[in-house]
């Protein structure tokens, strides 16, 4: 009998999970007993539905979520399909879903039939496929020559040898946790990124900077750029435009504060022609959600912005739907840093030349 407990108890032993070599045929049995059978949930072809379903829902069409699979296919699939794992197409619209929508995770499981956890991990695998894409969609000045790029500006408001307009927007975030939370806090006291970008006339972006926390002013993110260095060193033929936030440089045009009769045809002309990187802003948050509060930490939000302003160029490029652009908020951003001279005295000429 007592022999009989003890093979008893060394079968109940070897049935325990963390035991790894489990010979015993009784214990194979007692596992099997207490082992929960997975249960996969039915996923549908997100692909199986009309355009306009799919615009709704994740602001492309059949054809552009398709282009966005094959772009991104060799960096996100899954080497096998082992517990049902998701596909190429599914992976691209769960992320599609939460940029469009900016939903919580759970929601965006529950609509497409998936765990948070599965969410959260495919999400971050598709942005930074998608962020990793950035030289390629994101070029400065732009995919075009240069020629045309200034015809374009050109043709808005009659403002010459223009190449891009240059603005930052901020990016509502969760309050970080950390010593640095307070960097964080902008003017208007909430927690935000401050994300410097620079269009074209077809509202395409050529430029973006997403590192910077939100108490951090437009112009010394401008100064600190790659952008500036290599137009203060005349790598670029041509101008950027920017809004009284700016110092006035030689290579970035800014609206006179208190304009005479000329300079008002001037400022006319150099609102009317900036006006572009607004409507860029929110076209960008208009079509991704997302970007209205993202509930993340501060390098996350970095990443999912730089991925929706690489989909948003996808998209300009493709000739996909636009969303409808709610008007865009003033921030009246005063400048902390003086004209610079010579940016003046170009500014002047530009007066002279082509508004007299």
């Amino acid at each position: 009998m007592k022999a009989q407990n003890c093979v008893f108890l060394s079968a109940l032993t070897m049935a325990c999970p963390f035991v790894r070599d489990v010979v015993d045929e009784e214990a194979l049995v007692l596992r099997r007993a207490f082992r929960r059978e997975r249960v996969f949930r039915d996923r549908l072809d997100p692909l199986a539905f009309p355009d306009d379903h799919l615009y709704e829902r994740y602001r492309f069409s059949a054809d552009g979520i398709r282009y966005l699979c094959r772009l991104l296919g060799p960096r996100i699939m899954h080497r096998t399909a082992r517990s049902h794992a998701l596909s190429v197409e599914q992976m691209v619209c769960v992320a599609l879903r939460f940029f469009a929508s900016g939903a919580f995770l759970y929601s965006v499981g529950d609509a497409e039939q998936l765990n948070k956890a599965t969410i959260c991990r495919t999400i971050r695998s598709v942005c930074l496929a998608i962020k990793a894409l950035a030289d390629v969609f994101i070029s400065f000045p732009g995919h075009r020559r240069l020629c045309d790029i200034k015809e374009e500006f050109y043709r808005i408001a009659g403002f010459p040898n223009v190449i891009g307009a240059v603005d930052c927007t901020h990016i509502r975030i969760k309050a970080p946790s950390g010593a640095h939370e307070a960097d964080f806090v902008n003017r208007k006291s909430f927690h935000s990124i401050n994300v410097q970008m620079v269009c074209n006339a077809d509202c395409v972006i050529s430029n973006v900077v997403a590192k910077w926390p939100g108490s951090v002013h437009d112009s010394r993110i401008f100064r600190a750029s790659e952008i500036y260095q290599c137009l203060s060193q005349g790598e670029f033929s041509g101008v950027l435009l920017g809004d009284r936030g700016y110092g006035c440089q030689p290579f970035l045009l800014t609206p006179f504060t208190d304009p005479q009769e000329a300079q008002q045809a001037y400022n006319h002309a150099h609102a009317r022609t900036r006006a572009r990187v607004e409507m860029t802003f929110g076209l960008l948050k208009a079509r991704f959600h997302c970007l209205h509060k993202l509930r993340v930490s501060p390098v996350r939000a970095c990443d999912i912005t730089v991925a929706c302003a690489v989909l948003h160029n996808v998209a300009c490029l493709r000739k996909e739907r636009a969303p409808r652009v709610p008007p865009a908020m003033d921030w009246d951003n005063p400048a902390i840093f003086p004209d610079d001279d010579s940016g003046r005295l170009l500014r002047d000429q530009y007066v002279l030349n082509y508004f007299s």
